[in-house]
């Protein structure tokens, strides 16, 4: 039987109907990443023993009549979401063992829904990029094509997907780390309200801009795989999570007033990409929905709001890894906490002078500060050590008012932005992206220019709004996606309007 491109309500019916085993399908996968993933990298850790003992208890519980819904499919997960007794290290040296000791609530739903793990896909160090050329373990390639990035930060996900190495993917997205790889790669990705997904178990990097969300081969498993991780109860561990709000849902072939903010359509994007955008939006009003030009006045700002409130953010919470409570680490053995063995601290049993603890015990550091200086120093790559420290002089004496004060106003103007356009239309449609999947180490040496590859996914996160991307056609052979925007609690609203554009 061919089981590529299976998606989730394919792979249900075949699981539910026996005409494929749990086992079967994650042999199929497990074998496709074994043959191609070297080249591609998507995943950082596969654990086939334990996806496999997981596949046979899901047939039994198929067979037994006690399973669940989605008992069986096998789809990847972002390596910045905590799962428990797994390796989880954020792409990065510093956590280069960590194990945590529970699941993010995210992974609690989908294991309850009786979803299968594949493994932990690659990403920009701690979500820090663009691209996924920021992992400590090695980039990760387009499937599409393997000289070209396949987007950042939840690159892995996207690649997963694209490659057909998992039915359906999970990512994370500050500011466009899910819709931007998803359109780099082809594939449905989604970030919700703020609030609609728990946030417990996922590495923070801008708390108040962080979202888990799916990337599916369809807008369809997009729609499932969101009720899944959003759950069904309010999560007591994320004071943000905000349970059961989705809004009306409308009729498949509803027809929309549709706004096209003439911002998104300025210097920067490349012609085709235009073109490919506003003749999917001409097709939108072939079909009778109601296209109507609208301005967004502050999205000009957005850009310098996320990488103002962004970092602040990420400066604060990264201070956690220091170097003694979990991690990598440059001190002593005695630097651990009392009563902490090594593995559940994110090291490894000692292993002879070489290993992570007899480094610590070879090591000549004679104050806390060193530690802290050595291990951060480190452990920590490039972009995270950029971000930390324009996030530290940015909520420093002197400039907090200056810079985090004035972004955090601002970033008002830009929702007011937003809620007044949401008067007029009911959603909005642009560009996901100004380009397709760029060349490998086409923008690493100008942060700048790498920054501006989320310019138009940033504001939906700022605003803390609803938006989807979806493909619209081809550049050159690569993918362009279409955003679909939302005001909040609209995820049923875009995925309509989204399906129609499939």
């Amino acid at each position: 039987m061919d089981l590529a491109n299976l998606t989730i309500k394919s792979a249900q019916e075949l699981l539910q109907s026996g005409k494929v085993s749990a086992v079967e399908l994650c042999e199929y996968y497990l074998g496709r990443i074994k043959k191609m993933d070297k080249e591609i990298h998507a995943f950082l850790l596969v654990d086939e023993e334990k996806v496999l003992d997981s596949a046979r208890l899901a047939d039994k519980k198929i067979k037994d009549g006690t399973a669940a819904d989605f008992e069986g499919i096998p789809i990847a997960l972002k390596d910045n979401i905590a799962t428990e007794g797994t390796r989880t290290t954020a792409a990065s040296k510093i956590l280069e063992n960590y194990v945590p000791v529970e699941d993010a609530t995210a992974v609690v739903n989908l294991k309850k829904a009786g979803f299968i793990i594949l493994g932990k896909t690659n990403l920009d160090e701690f979500a820090m990029g663009s691209s996924t050329e920021n992992s400590a373990f090695g980039p990760t390639r387009n499937p599409l094509d393997l000289t070209r990035v396949p987007g950042g930060s939840s690159g892995g996900s996207a690649a997963a997907v694209a490659a057909d190495f998992c039915v359906a993917a999970v990512g994370s997205e500050t500011g466009g780390s899910i819709r931007q790889p998803a359109a780099f790669c082809g594939a449905v990705g989604l970030k919700t309200t703020y609030g609609k997904i728990s946030r417990s178990g996922l590495f923070a990097f801008g708390s108040s801009l962080d979202q888990i969300g799916p990337l599916t081969k369809n807008v369809e498993d997009c729609e499932i795989l969101t009720s899944v991780l959003a759950g069904e109860e309010k999560d007591p561990l994320d004071s943000t999570h905000i349970s059961g709000k989705s809004g009306k849902s409308g009729s498949s072939g509803k027809k929309y007033k549709i706004g096209v903010p003439k911002e998104y359509f300025t210097e920067g994007i490349e012609a085709e990409v235009e073109k490919i955008v506003r003749e999917a939006i001409a097709k939108l009003k072939k079909a009778g929905h109601e296209i109507i030009e609208i301005s967004l006045p502050h999205t000009k700002y957005s850009l310098p709001i996320y990488y103002v409130v962004a970092v602040a953010e990420a400066s604060s919470n990264l201070l956690r890894y220091d170097g003694i409570k979990y991690g990598f680490s440059l001190g002593t053995r005695h630097s651990l906490p009392p009563g902490i063995s090594a593995r559940r601290a994110g090291g490894e049993t000692p292993s002879g002078p070489d290993g992570p603890l007899g480094r610590r015990r070879n090591s000549k550091l004679e104050t806390l500060y060193d530690v802290y200086a050595k291990s951060r120093g480190e452990g920590f790559g490039a972009e995270v050590k950029r971000r930390i420290m324009l996030g530290t002089y940015a909520l420093s004496a002197g400039y907090y008012d200056a810079y985090y004060l004035k972004a955090m106003q601002v970033r008002t103007l830009v929702k007011k932005d937003f809620d007044e356009a949401f008067k007029k239309v009911d959603l909005i449609v642009a560009p996901t992206t100004p380009t397709v999947a760029f060349k490998f180490g086409e923008k690493t040496d100008n942060p700048l220019s790498m920054y501006l590859s989320d310019i138009y996914t940033v504001p939906a996160n700022i605003a803390g709004i609803a938006a989807i991307s979806v493909p619209c056609g081809l550049s050159e052979n690569l993918p362009v996606g279409l955003q679909i925007i939302g005001p909040q609690w609209s995820e049923s609203e875009i995925f309509n309007l989204a399906k129609q554009v499939e």
